[in-house]
């Protein structure tokens, strides 16, 4: 059973994902909070598999317990937001959220997303977290120190470049002529040679190192 929280300041918002995913036979809404303090507070006490964390909350937003959940426990955070140019969202994922949703998504887009967090990938959603993380970094906003990618094969540099881009793993190995399962052992290497978390934070790590510039595409983006 997937245990969830659900972080909003908006009880009609919480009410509304909580039945929806209550009524999934394999997640259980564990807890429900209205601003980011309280969602720190109740993720220690009930130790969800994922948040769902919205951005603007009173009291602590939902960066900053973003950051303080991902460091302190194991669940895995999914960010809400209105807008799919959120600047706010850039800094909750790199505060170690696993991906961001509209809130305005479709019902089996917010059960797939939960399953797929909770099963240990990151939710990336090319026509909105690719163009974001591009806008933020071509005004600027990145890391002082680029990502060190001396360490990466050439294969893992190729493979780090695709999922930046928005690549599948099926699109990815098409264009790289290996099976998927190589590229799922290439990310999983790029990931551990870099320290990332997971897809979403090799994404940021692509963008900050010039690995990928904004506005580069390398092939159609998965729907």
């Amino acid at each position: 059973m997937l245990r969830v929280l659900i972080a909003d300041d908006q009880a009609l918002v919480r009410g509304g994902f909580s039945m929806i995913l209550e009524a999934q036979p394999d997640i259980e809404v564990v807890g429900e909070a209205a601003d980011g303090a309280e969602a720190v507070r109740q993720t220690l006490a009930l130790a969800p598999d994922v948040v769902l964390m919205d951005v603007r909350m009173p009291v602590m937003d939902g960066i900053a317990a973003t950051s303080a959940i991902c460091a302190r426990t194991s669940a895995r955070v999914l960010v809400l937001t209105t807008f799919d140019l959120d600047e706010y969202v850039y800094d909750a994922l790199t505060a170690g959220a696993s991906g961001f949703l509209l809130k305005d998504m479709r019902r089996d887009e917010l059960v797939a997303a939960v399953r797929v967090v909770a099963g240990g990938d990151a939710l990336l959603a090319p026509s909105v977290t690719r163009r974001l993380i591009a806008d933020v970094v071509s005004r600027g906003r990145v890391a002082p120190e680029p990502t060190p990618l001396a360490g990466l094969t050439a294969r893992e540099t190729e493979t780090l470049r695709q999922v930046a881009r928005g690549l599948s793993n099926a699109e990815i190995a098409a264009a790289m002529f290996v099976t998927e399962h190589t590229v799922k052992t290439h990310v999983s290497s790029v990931l551990a040679k870099l320290g990332l978390r997971d897809r979403v934070q090799a994404v940021v790590a692509a963008y900050e190192s010039g690995l990928v510039v904004p506005g580069e595409t390398g092939g159609p983006a998965p729907s």
